[in-house]
Formats: structure tokens, sequence, C-alpha cells
């Protein structure tokens, strides 16, 4: 039987009043791929949570594309603090770019598919450094956006992030895809002029004319 994450989280959102108040918000550190797949996430998210988005992507192939899409992230960050309203200011926190740190990892499996065991391993090495960094700065939950998207397995992304969560820094589970995440994430691109990618970001997933 699959599991429903998008009802896991709605469960989990709704008993976030036990231990938290409007003075003391349940901190969330989310892992962000890019500033369109962001853009829906971040709010559904920031009604509930004192959210900071973690850019952190060393998969991505070059420097100029990385920090492309962190200038990226910025700009939606700024946009949502100064129109949107949320309860809590969004904040922002970028690690340097270091892609050896991916091909490293990736060594063995450069041949493999899309969606295939590279790409899991990928997700591992984001999320290992997402937790890292939440549980050293008190946050109560981690999450990341990579659900959000149609072509990545959302079972694969929630069970290694449940099997990282600790007592004191839990797994959100998510599939941001549901309730037309994917589609209203195209939609708030073209509102906001938002830079979109046509590749995941290592040079393994590039097309060949790419």
């Amino acid at each position: 039987m699959n599991q429903n994450y998008q009802l896991l989280m709605e469960q989990t959102i709704a008993g976030l009043n036990t231990g938290f108040t409007a003075d003391k918000p349940p901190r969330l550190l989310l892992h962000s791929c890019c500033a369109p797949c962001s853009s829906s996430v971040i709010k559904r998210l920031a009604e509930h949570f004192q959210l900071t988005v973690f850019y952190y992507n060393p998969n991505i192939d070059t420097q100029d594309e990385y920090l492309t899409r962190a200038s990226e992230q910025q700009r939606l960050i700024d946009h949502y603090n100064e129109t949107c309203g949320f309860p809590y200011r969004i904040d922002y926190q970028v690690r340097e770019y270091r892609h050896e740190t991916f091909l490293e990892m990736a060594e063995g499996y450069t041949e493999c598919p899309e969606g295939g065991e590279r790409c899991l391993r990928c997700y591992r090495l984001r999320l290992e450094a997402t937790v890292q960094e939440a549980a050293a700065q008190g946050f109560d939950f981690f999450c990341t956006t990579l659900s959000l998207s149609p072509l990545k397995s959302a079972a694969k992304i929630n069970e290694i992030g449940m099997s990282l969560e600790t007592d004191r820094c839990r797994w959100l589970p998510s599939d941001f895809k549901k309730k037309n995440g994917y589609l209203d994430s195209i939609k708030l691109s073209k509102e906001f002029g938002l830079y979109r990618q046509d590749y995941c970001g290592c040079e393994f997933s590039r097309k060949p004319d790419a």
C-alpha cells in the first residue's frame, strides 16, 4: 500500500499546537534545489513554520549555474518577505559550492539512468547536509523541495529523510507535487519571471545537446 505523504504532512502540521506557541513557533530548515521548485512549497509551509531556506546542491555542474540558481532563490525569498505578509520572516542560508563532493559520491554511478542509484545517493548527500545544519542550529524539523518534481520518487525521498531524523530534529514528510503543487510552481515561476533550468543539475543529467 502506497503511503500518502501529503496526508502525513497535514497531520504533522495539525499537531503543531502541542509544544509550540506564537512566540516560539516550530522552526523548519527547508532544503531547496531551486527557486521555481521552492515557490509553491514556501507558500505552503510559511504559514505554519518559522522557515529558513537552505540552498545546498553540489550536484550542479558549474559554479556559474550554482550562483545563478542561488541568486534566483534569494530574489524569490526577498519578494515573499516584502509582499506576502507571512507570520514569520523567511531566512536564507547558502552553502559554499563544492562540486567535488558530488563527484566523489557519484564515482561508479555515472552511467545510472535518471532516477536511479546515483540520484538516490545525491538526495541523501543533500539531506545529510540539511539535517546536520538543522541539528546544529536547533531546528525542530527539516524537509526538502525535491518531492515537488513529478520525475522524483516521493517514497524514496521520504524514506531517506526518515532515516536521518533525530529525536530533536524531525523529518517533515511531504509530497509537494500533490494538490497541484507542481502546477502552482510553474504558474508562480512565470508570474515572478524566475529562471527555470532545463536539467536537474549534474553533468550526467544534461541532454546531449544541452
